[in-house]
């Protein structure tokens, strides 16, 4: 294999921490909405998502609140995403994925909502992760549905745009 083949390769097979870190919230995520579905139902009260019509365009929903196919390969892929976090992250960091929990609470994402010692810019983009997080937390606790593409867009354009401020000034520094 040439070096340019062998430095892909390697890239694929050690991933960044970034995207372990994405993995492990994103399986997280799935294994939540999972949870909600499989209890109350994530569509609205008493309807479950049938996540493979969900995402397919076919039938998004059901009243049979029993055990689905669509629970169990959504869920098996929350845990998939999760563990491929979590073993990219013990790959990516020399502490490991403990080390990456252990050192939330100090990271500048968290640090800069109480504190513009990191820049104006890092203060507003933690500000908008968190808005955007609350705001889809919120919505979908009230409204008891979580599962709204519309919610959803605000979200990601909220969390999104904050996580690319901290990525730019990271760049920067």
């Amino acid at each position: 294999m040439s070096e340019d083949g062998s430095e892909w390769m390697n890239a694929l097979l050690r991933p960044s921490s970034t995207m372990s870190a994405g993995a492990i919230i994103l399986g997280s995520w799935a294994l939540f909405l999972t949870a909600v579905n499989m209890v109350s139902g994530a569509y609205s009260p008493g309807h479950k998502v049938l996540w493979i019509g969900f995402l397919t365009g076919g039938d998004p929903h059901t009243a049979e609140m029993s055990l689905v196919l669509d629970d169990a390969v959504f869920g098996a892929l929350g845990v998939a995403l999760l563990a491929t976090g979590i073993v990219g992250m013990g790959k990516s960091r020399e502490d490991g994925f403990t080390g990456w929990f252990l050192g939330l609470p100090h990271s500048p994402i968290l640090t800069s909502l109480l504190s513009p010692s990191g820049g104006v810019t890092r203060l507003l983009a933690s500000w908008m992760i968190l808005v955007g997080a609350t705001f889809y937390l919120v919505w979908s606790a009230i409204n008891t549905t979580w599962v709204d593409p519309g919610v959803y867009s605000v979200t990601i354009a909220l969390v999104a745009s904050g996580l690319g401020l901290h990525i730019l000034q990271a760049a920067e520094s």
